[in-house]
């Protein structure tokens, strides 16, 4: 045998394939019964009790030989060696499963990558979850510390310290989170995309996405208690100074809640306090993972079928189209609030008029809704970039407000359909009416003309004739504008019915057609066979006249 060849992959078992070194035609017997594979099971476990090294390279063996065309095949022989006309065959190991075991996909990786897949859904969203929370704990800290530092403790206190310790502490276990997070998205990509290197998944757009993720989670205000003179007593000197030498504005507002004497510090606490709300990104990702849309397999399987990416947007849409005035209630709500606390923030600095909530929670009120009537005004910059944010804000929230009270009072189709019929049956009468006066000053010009009154009278008569005619004319373009709004209405099922209906109408004439046809192509065919008979019975009439005669 030259040219004879062995491929093992694996430490499972494996089948032999013969096949010619010349080509042709190959017939492959598999050797997979039952009963064989039961009795390998069995010889394999004997050779492990006896201690058989090659035990594990069992392989099983399923020949193919090419015959000549003149020649017949021998189903017995499997050696390998050579066929009846001296050709060369080329020996093969293929692997097949464990113990002669069939593989399929479905029970392999497919199911594996099913099973992950799910896991790591669940996953994303118990992680997206804890990241929330622990976000929104980081925030509601910080405002605790701004609230109380001025005046249940001072900066230099064990207070302070414990509450900016616990933000770090929550600020390092979000970055955990996220990071936790984006490697359960990274390994769920490789599994949809059956793909083995983690690295093909990370992208330019996916690495800055996560950066910038870890930068904006990682903004707190540190530098509250991790300042040049932590633990001096400054900041009820600098309250009772500013509380003594401010002149203007509201003095209610609390001071601002800081050890450090810099002004240029300083002015880094509250925009790292405002920076923190930014976490509140997390909210649309959870709102996304936890959405009753996403959860429901109906939604999935249609939205596939139609190819509909179900994001935050969609989401959204749905959100809107579903719960419109409550969606937009609680953003508001929301926006309002949160923008009037970041305001006395920025304006705390200052000791502004602004610093107080109310007057902060009406500015922010006149601000959203675009009045501005100028009796208050941010004085800080970051004052000033609160309101223009909220003002922003406003104009979209008014824009999506019309819209949802614009859908409120819109009719719906059965509505329409009941108001313009009876508005046609309304014009319908009053266009018979002033088809009637038409008629009348029609008649009555004429026996003015026919008694030959007074030309006062006359032009009279004609001023009401053009008045019916101009009424009427007009009542029958408002009939027209009525018809084209009720025919712009028709929608797409009852087009559909009216269609079947004409389609069966169709195809009844198109059936009763085809019967006439039959019944006539009959008719023709017995018309014929009656005339080949009476021209049989004319011929044999006249030969036997014929016959008479002669």
């Amino acid at each position: 045998m030259t040219g004879e060849e062995e491929v093992k992959v694996g430490k499972s078992s494996f089948a032999v394939l013969c096949l010619p070194a010349t080509g042709g035609r190959v017939r492959s017997v598999l050797m997979e019964d039952k009963e064989r594979t039961k009795q390998q099971k069995a010889a394999t476990a004997k050779n492990q009790l006896k201690g058989n090294p090659h035990s594990h390279s069992h392989a099983m063996e399923m020949t193919a030989r090419n015959l000549h065309p003149n020649s017949k095949a021998d189903g017995k022989n499997c050696d390998c060696s050579s066929n009846r006309n001296g050709g060369d065959t080329t020996e093969i190991t293929v692997p097949l499963s464990p113990l002669g075991k069939r593989f399929l996909p479905i029970e392999g990786d497919n199911l594996y990558r099913l099973r992950d897949r799910k896991f790591l859904l669940e996953d994303k969203k118990r992680l997206c979850a804890w990241a929330l929370g622990i976000a929104l704990l980081g925030i509601l800290l910080m405002i605790l510390h701004t609230e109380l530092c001025p005046v249940i403790y001072l900066p230099s206190s064990v207070y302070a310290f414990t509450i900016t310790c616990m933000i770090s502490l929550s600020t390092g276990c979000l970055l955990f989170l996220i990071v936790a997070f984006h490697y359960k998205d990274i390994r769920l990509f490789t599994i949809d995309h059956n793909q083995v290197d983690w690295r093909i998944a990370m992208t330019s757009q996916r690495l800055l996405g996560i950066s910038l993720e870890l930068v904006v989670c990682a903004i707190h205000p540190i530098a509250i208690y991790w300042g040049p003179e932590m633990g001096t007593p400054g900041l009820a000197v600098d309250s009772a100074q500013g509380g003594q030498a401010g002149t203007q504005g509201n003095f209610s507002s609390r001071p601002l809640c800081s050890s450090i004497r810099n002004s240029d510090l300083l002015d880094l606490v509250p925009l790292l306090s405002c920076l923190m709300f930014l976490r509140l990104y997390l909210v649309h990702r959870a709102i996304h993972l936890h959405s009753k849309v996403l959860l429901n397999v109906s939604y999935r399987s249609i939205g596939s079928l139609n190819n509909i990416n179900f994001t935050f947007r969609f989401v959204l849409k749905v959100l809107m189209n579903k719960y419109p005035g409550r969606t937009l209630l609680v953003f508001i709500v929301f926006l309002w609030v949160s923008a009037s606390w970041l305001l006395t923030l920025c304006e705390r600095q200052i000791r502004a008029e602004t610093g107080d909530m109310l007057t902060a929670l009406w500015l922010i009120a006149i601000t959203f809704l675009t009045v501005g009537y100028g009796d208050v005004s941010p004085k800080t910059l970051c004052g000033k970039m609160v309101c223009l944010f909220t003002g922003v804000m406003g104009v979209a929230c008014t824009a999506m407000l019309v819209a949802v009270v614009a859908k409120w009072l819109a009719l719906n189709k059965g509505e329409k359909h009941v108001h313009y019929f009876m508005m046609d049956i309304q014009i319908s009468k009053r266009l018979r009416h002033a088809a009637a006066n038409v008629l009348r000053e029609c008649w009555l010009m004429h026996r003015v003309n026919c008694r030959k009154q007074s030309r006062g009278e006359h032009r009279q008569q004609q001023r009401s004739l053009l008045e019916a005619i101009r009424k009427f004319r007009h009542l029958r373009l408002n009939q027209r504008k009525l018809r084209d709004y009720a025919s712009e209405m028709v929608d797409l099922p009852k087009m559909q019915m009216i269609m079947c209906d004409l389609s069966a109408k169709w195809n009844s004439s198109y059936h009763e057609l085809e019967q006439r046809i039959v019944s006539m192509e009959q008719k023709l065919d017995e018309l014929g066979r009656c005339l080949n008979h009476t021209s049989e019975i004319l011929a044999q009439a006249v030969h036997q006249h014929r016959g008479y005669e002669r």
